[in-house]
């Protein structure tokens, strides 16, 4: 026995009775039948509805050939008449983002041809991808459209045409359907087959927003918002850039310009820090005495002051000069020998060193996970 589509005939229906046909316990939990449900199940890009049927909680939703099943925490009496009640604001923000996305989807295809060939919601919002590549600049004329379409307050409406209507309809599917399609449409903007829950005006929808756009297979990918998801989006944002603002003592407009002069300052300061460590390498160097057997050094400083300190030190040593910075089982080192071919320095002593490394013939890089006293003994 097919099930009675309540969210068809009224997307607004938030709680409502049915009678219980069956229920059985199955490894998903208890598989509930019911002879008419408000409950969506999982289809078109959004997930089933949750909330309550009796004292049970609504985990999931399915439906196949007709039947829809709900997947509860608990059993449920055949026979007997439940209340249901799905979770109502997760609800209306899936159809104030998917209606949003049928107006983006819907714009696009108008202007510029492109077809939706992927599309994915949750909570937070819409990820769409189009089959055609846009600009943000194009984006921009999209999201201001859309937003356009909200202000007017256009009706939204859903209903299953005869296959003879159909047949003579232009609209959007990314399926070739073979059964009961039923077309949602946008007055104006869209016509789109499609099986979920909307809203019944754009006005509800509030504010539709583009957030972010990325090149993909051959296409775009775009991330979007809309009603109540996009108005937490701009509050996380606006919180963001408020403690940013705080922090770099500037206003609000005015934070990428305050971290631009951040980032310059701290990249002075790097060339500042590795111009005094090349000194402090070279002041190393020079105060290195002579020796017949290996040089083991600690230094911290940048390879580029590893190298210089370790050149000076294998002029210095008859055997290995070692310059090893870092930490306690965290080191990276550079190690040259005059008289030493290094790449089978590393090959035959790598593991005693607990150290693995390439290069060239007189000088070689790494990392070892040696302690501080492992390393003093073996070069000792």
């Amino acid at each position: 026995m097919d099930t009675r589509k309540l969210y068809y005939e009224d997307a607004y229906i938030s709680t409502f009775e049915a009678r219980v046909l069956a229920c059985r316990q199955d490894e998903k939990g208890w598989a509930v039948a019911l002879d008419a449900t408000a409950f969506f199940p999982e289809g078109g890009g959004q997930a089933a509805d949750t909330g309550t049927l009796g004292d049970a909680r609504v985990l999931d939703v399915r439906e196949k050939d007709g039947a829809i099943t709900h997947y509860t925490d608990g059993p449920l009496p055949t026979g007997e008449t439940v209340r249901g009640a799905i979770d109502w604001p997760v609800r209306f923000r899936r159809m104030q983002n998917h209606t949003g996305e049928h107006i983006v989807s819907g714009l696009v295809h108008r202007e510029y041809g492109y077809d939706n060939v992927g599309f994915h919601l949750d909570d937070g919002g819409c990820t769409v991808d189009f089959s055609g590549e846009l600009t943000r600049s194009q984006l921009d004329g999209i999201e201001r459209q859309a937003n356009e379409a909200v202000w007017r307050d256009l009706p939204v409406t859903a209903r299953f045409p005869s296959w003879a209507e159909l047949a003579g309809m232009d609209y959007r599917s990314k399926l070739a359907l073979t059964h009961d399609v039923r077309i949602v449409t946008v007055q104006g903007i869209d016509r789109c087959a499609c099986c979920a829950p909307h809203v019944s005006s754009t006005g509800q929808i509030g504010v539709i927003k583009i957030l972010d756009c990325m090149r993909h297979r051959g296409g775009v990918r775009l991330w979007m918002s809309a009603g109540a998801a996009a108005l937490e989006d701009y509050r996380a944002r606006y919180g963001a850039t408020a403690a940013a603002s705080g922090l770099l003592n500037v206003p609000q407009q005015e934070v990428t310009a305050g971290v631009e002069r951040l980032l310059e300052q701290r990249d002075a300061l790097k060339r500042e820090i590795a111009g005094l460590r090349r000194q402090m390498a070279e002041d190393r160097a020079a105060s290195l005495t002579e020796t017949d057997g290996d040089l083991l050094l600690f230094f911290q400083g940048e390879e580029e002051s590893m190298r210089t300190l370790a050149n000076a030190g294998m002029e210095k040593c008859g055997g290995v000069c070692a310059v090893f910075a870092g930490e306690e089982g965290a080191w990276r080192f550079v190690m040259a020998g005059a008289h030493r071919d290094m790449r089978s320095f590393i090959r035959e002593h790598g593991p005693a060193l607990r150290a693995r490394g390439g290069g060239q013939e007189r000088m070689i890089s790494g990392r070892s996970t040696a302690s501080k006293a492992e390393l003093e003994a073996f070069f000792q």
